[in-house]
Parts: structure tokens; sequence; C-alpha cells
């Protein structure tokens, strides 16, 4: 489970260092291990306007293909005949939303174009790194203040809805 806050430093070559032990969980490995289980990279995906998030390969790819599956299904069936609209849409995104992303040495990562645009960020800025339970998401540091305004008060509601 990812959890913590903290904020770093896009630096001139768009690269930032994402702490040790949200690397390793990202890549499958313990933190302090000399070598990760499977390879160096997780991925990213674009979440909204001021956030991105990273992922698990692995789980994020066992999510997407159950997904596929039950899709795949549902056309089959013709029970998403009259909605064919709106899954060309959910494939539009499906295909532009995410990519792997390598993670070098000290759980660095370098944040694509396409994705520093959406955090609205660029060299030398800050970026919040937020444990998110299920990922590690990426915030703009004013969206993610933004955020935590508009949700922070229902914290005992959901937290009761979820674990109670």
């Amino acid at each position: 489970m990812f959890i913590g806050e903290v904020t770093r430093t896009l630096d001139q070559r768009f690269r930032l260092s994402l702490p040790e032990e949200m690397a390793a969980g990202l890549v499958g490995a313990d933190p302090g291990d000399d070598q990760p289980s499977g390879p160096s990279e997780c991925l990213i995906a674009k979440e909204r306007r001021g956030c991105v998030s990273l992922w698990n390969r692995h789980q994020w790819e066992d999510q997407q293909r159950q997904a596929g599956e039950i899709l795949r299904g549902k056309l089959a069936s013709g029970r998403l005949d009259r909605r064919l609209g709106e899954v060309q849409r959910l494939g539009r995104l499906m295909s532009t939303r995410e990519r792997l992303l390598p993670i070098a040495g000290r759980g660095r990562i370098v944040v694509p174009d396409g994705y520093r645009e959406l955090l609205g960020v660029d060299a030398g800025d800050a970026v919040t790194i937020v444990g998110a339970a299920v990922c590690v998401e990426l915030w703009n540091p004013d969206a993610w203040a933004h955020h935590l305004e508009q949700t922070l008060p229902g914290y005992r509601d959901l937290l009761e809805d979820l674990v109670g």
C-alpha cells in the first residue's frame, strides 16, 4: 500500500526522484533491495488536470485485461450495440492514457511531455508525490492543495464507508 506525501523538484531534464519505498513498490521490490524483481519500470497514467499516477505495471495490466474481457463479452453479446459511441470514447481514452516509464537508479523517473503539460509543471517546478494506496500520484502543488480542500472534509465518512 502506497502512503505518504513529499514534495520534490523536477530537474532541468524533467527527472523526478521518487521516495525509495514508493519506487520499490512500483517495480515489485522491497525497499533496500539491490536488484528489483522484474523490470525497473512502472506505468504512468493521465488522471486529471494537475495529476498523473504511477502504477505497478503488472497490477495495471491485470486490471486492464479484466476490463477488456468484460467489454469484449458485452460487445459480443450485443449488450453495448446502442452505446458504440461510448465504447469508442473509452477505447480512445484507454489507448492514449498510459505508457510504460523506466525507473532509473535512486528511483528517478523522467516525466514525459504530455504528462508534464497535464500536470502543469516545467523544469525547476515543485511536484507533490502522494501515496494513494493502490498507486503513486504526482500532483501540481496548487492542484493538490485544491483537491485536499475539496476532499478532506469527507475523510471520516469515506474511512467509515470503506473499512467500517
